[in-house]
């Protein structure tokens, strides 16, 4: 965008169904996005090549600014890991920056903010990503960090020792200590009673107590690999020169010696529905409820995408109006369709308004699924779905990092970053026919999970 008021502009069109728009940075055009009667085109550029020893690699240009994102995504996450030894990925999320072969503990962060820069790390159920950005003239400088790290395994005892006593206190954060933290760890394990999904990302803290230095390395030097990566880097540069800087940091780097472990991915159908109530230090009663449904990039989990939109997004949303406009039944509420690889989860939670109770809740929500089930969704509800879609779409290709993450995300799935250029589409040209399909098929009382939640005091 070229300023504030452009991007203004740009999300007012969308929330009023404009016909015909064009997002377009002028200073580079190496990012288009145009919809024309309905028809959405979207032409990201870059420039896709593999080093010899297997590493993807993925270059971008944007110079409209002087910044540049470098990301690296590792083809790794819990669903690689086996039965007493989970966790493992999300520790090497904090391993990586306990230091590498020429650099110290610590200092990987400290040459980022030192260069103006900044950088973080995140672990799925599928894969591992590490991010940079950078004024653009660090590019060498990322570079050299992030071979650095995939180079050679460097973490020692004391490192694993500490970063254990961090994952433990994350959990006890994140998880343990917070109301409703451990609502998707429960819902995950029921959802997905066996198989490599069953465990939660961050794992079990009994196995990463068991974990000793051998199995750090073994993992490490199975999965942090370069035939088992993609290097995207978006941004201020030169394509040529780019391509010299990453054959000279990363050509190097030896594959893994044996073929990647491939998955063989377990599961069960739920052919009844769970009910469970949990009582803890909650301040509200509350309800979860989570449909497992197919894995993302295929059309049903695209249906149901949209669905969740005409259900939740907006204030003249369906569950809006009942929930909090007429009801006033809830003090919040959500519905997200969270993508993976081998499957994905449907899931509404809620949080229950004083007065009311879980149970009134689930019920109006039940209700509107059947409405879904049963009639096709109108042709407004439909198009204001359609554009909630398109400016989130245009919102992750705004920034060099959002760029650099997706094209990461689509080699990663699919090993076609192409689908940057076609998967808005792919969802926008879902048909109410097909969601009301998606709704029938998917989002049945008898195969999910519902977990209510009530103050301690109340059981």
């Amino acid at each position: 965008m070229e300023n504030d008021e452009e991007k203004r502009c740009l999300l007012l069109s969308l929330a009023i169904g404009a016909a015909n728009m064009t997002i377009d940075n002028r200073d580079s055009l190496r990012t288009r996005v145009t919809e024309r009667s309905g028809r959405v085109r979207v032409n990201v550029e870059f420039k896709q090549f593999e080093l010899e020893n297997g590493l993807a690699v993925i270059l971008r240009r944007d110079n409209s600014v002087p910044v540049v994102a470098v990301d690296v995504a590792y083809h790794v996450g819990s669903k690689n890991e086996k039965k007493g030894k989970t966790g493992f990925a999300h520790l090497f999320e904090h391993l990586m920056f306990e230091g590498s072969e020429h650099v110290k503990k610590g200092d990987f962060d400290k040459y980022i903010s030192l260069a103006g820069g900044y950088n973080n790390a995140y672990t799925t159920e599928d894969a591992t990503n590490y991010y940079d950005v950078l004024p653009s003239n660090q590019l060498q400088l990322a570079l050299w960090l992030e071979s650095d790290r995939m180079l050679k395994f460097s973490v020692i005892e004391e490192a694993l020792s500490t970063q254990r006593e961090v994952v433990k206190e994350e959990k006890r954060w994140r998880i343990d200590n917070r109301p409703y933290g451990d609502a998707s760890e429960k819902l995950q394990g029921l959802i997905f009673p066996v198989g490599q999904y069953h465990w939660p990302v961050i794992g079990s803290m009994e196995d990463l107590d068991a974990a000793d230095m051998s199995d750090v390395r073994n993992f490490y030097e199975r999965f942090y690999r370069p035939n088992n990566a993609v290097l995207v880097i978006s941004g201020d540069i030169n394509l040529k020169d780019a391509e010299s800087e990453v054959r000279k940091y990363f050509s190097d780097i030896p594959p893994s010696a044996a073929p990647i472990p491939a998955v063989l991915f377990e599961d069960k159908k739920l052919d009844t529905g769970i009910v469970d109530t949990l009582y803890g230090s909650v301040p509200a009663p509350a309800v979860f409820a989570a449909y497992k449904v197919p894995a993302e990039g295929s059309a049903e989990y695209y249906a149901l995408n949209q669905l969740g939109k005409v259900l939740s997004d907006g204030n003249s949303s369906r569950l809006y109006k009942r929930l909090v406009y007429e009801t006033q039944a809830v003090s919040d509420f959500d519905i997200s369709a969270e993508g993976m690889e081998k499957a994905s989860v449907f899931l509404f939670s809620a949080f229950v308004a004083p007065g009311h109770s879980a149970n009134e809740v689930l019920k109006i929500f039940d209700e509107e699924i059947s409405k879904l089930q049963d009639s096709t969704v109108s042709k407004y509800e439909f198009e204001k779905a359609r554009n909630a879609t398109l400016s989130s779409y245009v919102g992750r290709l705004s920034t060099n990092s959002g760029v650099a993450d997706a094209l990461a995300h689509y080699y990663t799935f699919f090993k076609d970053p192409g689908l940057i250029n076609s998967e808005v589409e792919r969802e926008l040209s879902v048909t109410p026919k097909l969601v009301k399909q998606a709704a029938q098929e998917f989002l049945k009382k008898n195969e999910r999970i519902v977990l209510f939640y009530s103050p301690k005091e109340q059981k």
